[in-house]
Parts: structure tokens; sequence; C-alpha cells
């Protein structure tokens, strides 16, 4: 079966307005927990949803290079996604935890989000994403590095 091909102008760099995935990560610098952030998808069709996603992804992983996805979430996926001129490999896995992703970009950096199925109430989701970023009030700040003064 030949790979589906989806051609995106400069999709690395700009994501319509109106396919803005709702998406929310942790700050770059917060290294607590398994999970980076949560996505929730307008779909069930993975490669409809990816290149939206992987636009915004790639400007913190660089070239995106591989997917790994929950099986049981997705409708059939072919093993390998063409955006522009480069292919992303697409592979399934039966995650425990269930509605799992692992987004691997250049240079081993990854992002693992949390799933939020698409049928999903869109209060239930919002809430749902929004936790996933929230930080636990008991949970000190990361601590900030001093600065020095120039002046």
């Amino acid at each position: 079966m030949a790979p589906l091909q989806i051609r995106h102008r400069s999709a690395r760099h700009r994501v319509p307005p109106d396919r803005t995935p709702r998406l929310r990560l942790k700050p770059k610098a917060d290294s607590t927990g398994y999970l980076d952030g949560a996505w929730w998808p307008r779909s069930g069709k993975l490669v409809a949803e990816l290149p939206d996603l992987l636009a915004v992804l790639s400007v913190r992983l660089g070239t995106v290079q591989r997917v790994v996805y929950d099986r049981a979430s997705w409708s059939h996926v072919p093993r390998q996604l063409i955006l522009g001129d480069r292919a992303i490999r697409l592979d399934a896995y039966p995650f425990e935890l269930g509605n799992t992703m692992y987004v691997y970009g250049s240079a081993g950096h990854v992002i693992v989000l949390r799933v939020i199925t698409a049928n999903t109430d869109r209060d239930v989701a919002h809430t749902a994403l929004m936790t996933m970023v929230a930080r636990d009030p008991a949970t000190p700040p990361a601590p900030r590095l001093a600065t020095r003064s120039t002046e």
C-alpha cells in the first residue's frame, strides 16, 4: 500500500488559524511527570490531524521523524506520512495507559502527549487540556536562575 501523501506549503512555519491544534504543552522547563501535554484532535483520522499538530510541535522538536500512537485509538493508519519532501514514520503500539502518543524529533527529542478522543464533550475536553498543564498548587515553582544586572 502506498503511503498517504499530504502536501503543505510552509506548514512548518504557519498553521492556519482555523486548524490550529487544540493542544496544551507544559512549559519547556517543566520536566515533572511522564506527559508533556495533551491534544484534542477534531477527528479520529490520525493522518488528517497530524500535519497541523506536527507543524506546531516542530517548533520544540525540530524536524519530526516518527510518531508512535496508541493503535486502539485511531482508525486505519499507513506506515508513513509524507509531508512536503519528507517521510514521517507512523508506528502503532498498544499503550497500557491508552490514548498516548510519542512524537520524536531530530536529535532524539521527544514529546509525550495524552490524546483526548475527538468525540469527548467540549467542557470535559477543555478541562482535561487545562488540567494537563496546570501546576499542582502544592508544588513549588521551578527555581529561577539569578541574572546579573547590567546597570
